[in-house]
């Protein structure tokens, strides 16, 4: 029970980090979380402590957990692995295609859409990020798919902090070209389309803005334990 309570608060500290609720910078205090939730201290701990492993949080001795706020040097390296995977990923996705797995990347980048035309901030920003994990999901590649949420989720920090506003819709409509090149069998297509999406969200951040700030007790006010 304890273990299930615990990944419960890190699933949705982890969601409201992704969704962009919670923002770099903001204090985790113990006490409200653990009012929150309805649980003790020593369960947040741990999923704190989770969440460190995971780099979404920073632990500060003597300070507590802060939403972590990833430099500009970690923002550039973790691209740089994500170029490396991805790139990759695509040729193996191709290699085991078929008609199904590609009907439900479509399915999603259709999600998307839908999303964008919604104004929901939230939904969208998780099918974006959520679109490349679904790829290694189908392949039915449960590491990929892991080491990619991670990697997904320290970038959903890195964009809150570095990218621009209109940077969302150009994500949606290269995920709908890789998708295309990806039914048309078009290997180095995809690869290219994969590569240049990557290049063009980090280019896409503007490493000069202003850290934002946020209140614990209104991110999680969606949340219900």
């Amino acid at each position: 029970m304890e273990t299930s309570t615990t990944g419960f608060i890190v699933e949705s500290l982890t969601r409201a980090i992704v969704e962009h609720r919670l923002l770099p910078g903001t204090k985790l205090a113990e006490q409200k979380l653990a009012d929150h939730f309805g649980v003790s201290r020593t369960l947040v701990r741990q999923a704190l402590f989770q969440l460190s492993q995971n780099r979404l949080i920073r632990l500060e001795p003597a300070r507590g957990a802060f939403v972590a706020a990833p430099s500009v040097q970690e923002a550039r390296q973790v691209f740089a692995v994500r170029r490396m995977l991805e790139a990759e990923m695509v040729r193996a996705f191709l290699a085991q295609s078929t008609p199904a797995k590609i009907r439900a990347l479509k399915a999603h980048v259709a999600a998307e859409k839908k999303a964008m035309e919604g104004n929901d901030v939230g939904q969208r920003t998780e099918l974006l990020g959520d679109f490349h994990v679904r790829m290694a999901e189908l392949m039915g590649n449960d590491v990929l798919a892991q080491l990619l949420g991670e990697l997904i989720s320290r970038c959903a920090l890195i964009t809150l902090m570095y990218q621009s506003t209109t940077a969302a819709e150009h994500s949606h409509e290269e995920h709908a070209a890789i998708v295309a090149a990806l039914a048309a069998s078009d290997a180095a297509q995809a690869v290219r389309l994969m590569q240049q999406h990557l290049d063009n969200v980090e280019a896409g951040l503007t490493f000069d803005r202003d850290l934002p700030t946020n209140d614990l007790s209104m991110a999680l006010s969606s949340v219900s334990p």
